[in-house]
């Protein structure tokens, strides 16, 4: 076991606030900030990065519980025409009218940031954030287990999980994959972890 800082807690807001901003997320639509992008692809594997590289089996990834944010984005043909993502105390944004060229118009977004913790890519920090059903249900359960928790115990806000997955059966489509944020535990924002201390193996990407 090793002590490691997993988020600094400097200029934010005081845990017990969590709470009643957390639960917004059971009616609204959130979104994140981070370095990488983190998502799960059609064929249900976690990737990260340009490289779209696979998360690596079994690592602990610790939620930053104050990064929970709601917004939208428009998408065109493989880019993003716009986006506007605000905090949970902040009213979801008056967008207008959607960018020329935005197939959907302006989609609802949810998300938050999160960092690893374990295995080879122990200290990378990701963003995950998503407009589908089952992204955002995945986000929202989330968030509604946190607000219980720090509910129940301010001093341990920090959920570690397991990036897992679950899918249903659409008519038209196949087996859709949906992420799940599986929880193992609750720590400080200072927490203690438990951290890999082998040498870097490389992955395969994905294609």
């Amino acid at each position: 076991m090793s002590n490691i800082s997993v988020f600094k807690s400097a200029g934010l807001p005081a845990v017990s606030t969590l709470a009643q901003s957390l639960r917004v997320l059971a009616a609204d639509s959130p979104s994140a900030t981070g370095s990488a992008i983190l998502k799960m692809d059609r064929t249900g594997h976690w990737i990260f990065g340009a490289d779209q590289t696979e998360v690596e089996a079994d690592s602990k990834w610790a939620i930053n519980p104050f990064s929970f944010v709601h917004g939208f984005i428009a998408w065109g043909t493989g880019e993003v025409l716009g986006e506007k993502l605000v905090s949970l105390e902040s009213a979801l944004p008056d967008m207008g009218p959607p960018p020329a060229g935005a197939a959907k118009g302006w989609e609802s977004q949810v998300g938050m940031s999160l960092k690893c913790i374990s295995g080879e890519d122990q200290g990378m920090e990701a963003r995950f954030t998503s407009t589908s059903a089952g992204g955002k249900r995945a986000v929202q359960t989330l968030a509604i287990e946190l607000s219980d928790q720090v509910t129940k115990d301010e001093s341990k806000p920090v959920p570690v999980v397991n990036l897992s997955k679950a899918f249903y059966q659409h008519k038209q489509y196949g087996k859709i994959w949906t992420p799940v944020f599986e929880i193992v535990e609750f720590i400080s924002m200072d927490g203690e972890a438990q951290v890999e201390e082998e040498a870097p193996k490389r992955r395969r990407t994905r294609a």
